[in-house]
This record gives C-alpha cells, structure tokens and sequence, in this order.
C-alpha cells in the first residue's frame, strides 16, 4: 500500500501552490532547452545528400531530435535539485520521467531510422517501443513498478541447475536491446562519415562500411547475449551448428559474402563500371556484401549474386580505360568515289557531341555487298554509361545528312522478275482454241 500512499501524496502535491512555481521553472527549463536545440543545429549543407533531417542529435527542425529532450531531461534534474531543498517536489516528479520516456523513445525512432532508412518493419517496431516507454513511465509514476517487479521476480524456474527468474530475463532482454541500439547509431554513424569521404575510391570505402557494420554487429551481439544472461561458452557448439549449415545449406550464402569482400577487396569491379554479365549489360550502381546491383539504360535494373561476379566470365567495359569503340553500317551505290567521301563521312562523325576525336573516327569499306559498296563506320565514346543506342542514331543521322549533301545514293534491293507466257487455254477455260 505504501506505492498507493505515495501516489495520493504526490496528488495533494500537485494542488499545493508551489506547483505553480514548478511548472514556471518547468516550462523555463522546456523553453530553455528549445532555444538551445534550434540554435545549435547546423545550417543546411547542401553537399550533404543526407541532410540534417536524418542526423540524431538535432532532427529536421532542431526540436525533433535528441538534443532537446535530453537537455530538458538534464535542466528539469537540475531545478528539481535546486527546488527541492525550498518547497516539496511534485511537477517534477511527473515531468522527469515524461522526459526521460521522451528521450529513451526519440534515441531508439532516430537509431532505427538511421540504421534501416527503408525498412517497413521499423514503424511497427517504433510504435511497440513508444509503447512499452510509456507503459513503463506510468507504471513508474504510479508506483506500480516496484510492485510488478517483485512479482516477476517470484515467477522463476532452473535451466540447466541455475535459478532464473522471470525478471532477469525481461531486464537482460531489455538490456540487449539497448546494446544493440548503441551499435546500429554507431555502424550507420561511422559508415555515414565513410561514404561521404571523396579521396579514397567508393569501392573502398563501401568495404569498410560493410566490414565495420559486420563487427559492431558482432560485438554488439556478444555483449547483449552476455547482458541477458546467456553463457557465451555455449556458443562453441552452436558455432559447429552453423559451421555444419554453412557447410551443407548455406554454402551459397557464405560464397556470397566472400565473393562481396573480394570484390571490394581487390577492386576487379567497381561502382559506376559499365559490364555485361549473363547478357545483361549496365551500370554498377552498388555493391554490398552478397550482391551487386547493375542498372541498364533502359532503367532496369539486376541483381547479381556476388559469387556469379567472380566464377563467371564479366566484361567490364571501363576497368582500365572508359572509351569504347561502336561500330554501324552503311552501303553506297557502286561507282561512287570511296576515297573522297571518307573525309566527309569523318567530318560529320566529329560533329556528333559524344564521339571522341582521339581515337579519332574512321570508315573502313568492309563488303562488297550484292546491292552496294558496305561501309564500316567506326567511332568512339567515353561515356558508356549514357547509352549506345542514342549516339549510333545521332551518328547515322549525321551520316545520313552527309551522303545526301554529297548526293550518294544509298541503295536498296532491286529484282528483276521474269514471267513465262501462259496458254490461252490455261488462261480463259470456257473458250476454245479458235475463240468461239
């Protein structure tokens, strides 16, 4: 009965005049930490792709992020010390734990966003978690906590001859949680910092990323088992479980993944090479630890197992060098004066915008067609990625706008067809062969 006693008094507290006091100071501390939170936040970058609306201190406006109702949380500590020792505390006994829930729900909503920008679950997963902060605070207020605490701690059972109770599992749980929390913020915090660095190669930098998320996650697993009470000496029989799964069922997966850090690794392949692999030729858009991502000028886009990119024969068409070579045909009627056209034909290669002068363009004459003289007409770009098709047309085009100015013919198939003279029988049945 002693949490309901408190419970009441903390009631008649609240109509005593010096909760006018408190909630002055309070709403002093709100606006304190307000001003604060918006002066403080960075000015908008606009190199930064992420803006400030994703960062966890300071949010999109200042007073969405972490930093205001931490720096409430901390001023209302501070004032409720300072009143306390002149008149008897109660707006702050309620205002201490909505800030600290306020604060817990904001750092674990910007931590999940941050480390799962696109995920659907995250949602649910941050209305689960507001949920349960906010049960908890009432509970504290209402000073049912220590009461469901001690009936938890009744409910126990032995595993493997040591006494759990059903409160150690919840806190350990709630603890794994938080670690967990600490190492999503810290891997999406430093592979934030990475991918934004210009002097080392995107490559690099998405292997550090990948390796870096990979340990954190790996630590902070270990810490949150250990946290809920789990000996981490039975992890060597599970590690031969999952060797033998690696082994047998997923080894696929595993390949995968080396396969990925291979990739990054050695740097056979890297984000924005143009290559063509299973006939499906396109852009590397990224590369993460089990696929790789190749988007096509028509916008499609294909998911490459990693371990495809390295047993399988990939072409890669900007490795050592970003200039290729397109190749279209042409006929021209016979007679026409090959060698003089040549340099037109050139000339009119040039004026198309994508097509390098060094190598600079050339016509070969590949054929003698049955119907013309073929012509190869040979160009380069170093922009692969922009398409082939558009600046083949471009070329032909031009081309076509040359041999026209020239007055070259360009022919087409021509046949010539022979009848044979059908009897006069065949062609009219019902006459005769005098034509009665």
């Amino acid at each position: 009965m002693t949490e309901i006693i408190s419970f009441s008094a903390l009631l008649a507290a609240l109509t005593h005049t010096g909760a006018l006091v408190e909630l002055g100071v309070l709403t002093a501390c709100l606006g304190l930490a307000w001003l604060l939170a918006v002066n403080l936040r960075p000015a908008d970058d606009p190199t930064n792709e992420a803006g400030p609306e994703n960062g966890l201190l300071f949010g999109k406006r200042g007073y969405d992020g972490v930093l205001f109702p931490l720096l409430a949380l901390v001023l209302a500590l501070l004032a409720r010390l300072v009143l306390s020792t002149y008149l008897p505390v109660a707006v702050f006994k309620l205002a201490v734990p909505v800030l600290a829930s306020l604060a817990l729900i904001r750092i674990s909503v910007r931590v999940l966003r941050s480390a799962f920008p696109d995920s659907r679950l995250v949602h649910q997963l941050e209305r689960s978690l507001s949920w349960a902060i906010w049960i908890g605070a009432v509970m504290w207020i209402t000073g049912l906590l220590p009461v469901v605490l001690r009936e938890l701690e009744a409910i126990s059972w032995r595993i493997g001859g040591t006494p759990v109770s059903l409160r150690s599992l919840i806190e350990g749980g709630l603890t794994a949680v938080a670690v967990m929390l600490v190492m999503l913020w810290l891997s999406a915090t430093i592979e934030a910092r990475l991918l934004k660095g210009t002097r080392v190669n995107l490559s690099v930098r998405k292997m550090a990323a990948n390796a870096t998320r990979a340990v954190l996650l790996l630590v902070g697993l270990l810490v949150a088992m250990s946290a809920a009470g789990i000996p981490l000496g039975a992890l060597s029989v599970m590690g031969g479980a999952v060797g033998v799964g690696i082994g047998l069922g997923l080894q696929k997966l595993a390949a995968n993944y080396v396969s990925g850090f291979v990739i990054l690794a050695e740097q056979s392949l890297r984000i924005g090479d143009v290559v063509k692999v299973d006939n499906f030729e396109g852009r590397i858009t990224d590369i993460s630890a089990r696929y790789t991502v190749i988007r096509a000028p028509n916008g499609r886009e294909s998911i490459v197992p990693n371990e495809m990119m390295i047993t399988q024969r990939v072409e890669n068409c900007s490795f050592a060098d970003t200039k290729v070579a397109l190749t279209s045909l042409v006929q021209v009627a016979y007679g026409t004066d090959v060698p003089a056209l040549i340099p037109r034909l050139v000339a009119a290669m040039l004026n198309v915008p994508r097509v390098l002068a060094d190598p600079a363009p050339d016509v070969l004459l590949s054929n003698f067609a049955a119907d013309g003289l073929e012509l190869t007409l040979a160009f380069w770009i170093a922009d692969m990625e922009n398409g082939q098709g558009n600046v083949r047309s471009a070329v032909n085009l031009a081309v076509l706008a040359a041999l026209n100015a020239a007055g070259v013919e360009i022919p087409f198939p021509q046949r010539v067809l022979h009848g044979l003279p059908v009897p006069l029988a065949a062609a009219e049945p019902g006459m005769s062969a005098t034509g009665t």
